[in-house]
């Protein structure tokens, strides 16, 4: 069974608050999303990073509503 879509897509404001490594944002329709990962040492690291220090969290310079 073949299946054509044919579509038009109009953004006026795409707002996107945060998108991780294993996140997936998708505009329209696909047949599959297939997983990928990748893992480069660009830096050729010998070893792993010292941990990171903690950081207090300062409040907004400018006031934000809830």
């Amino acid at each position: 069974m073949n299946i054509t879509v044919h579509q038009s897509i109009h953004i006026n404001l795409l707002k996107v608050g945060v998108i991780s490594n294993s996140s997936v944002l998708q505009i329209g329709s696909t047949g599959a999303i297939q997983a990928q990962s990748e893992l480069y040492n660009t830096g050729e690291f010998t070893e792993p990073a010292e941990e990171a220090a903690a950081v207090s969290e300062a409040p907004p310079l400018v006031p934000l509503s809830p």
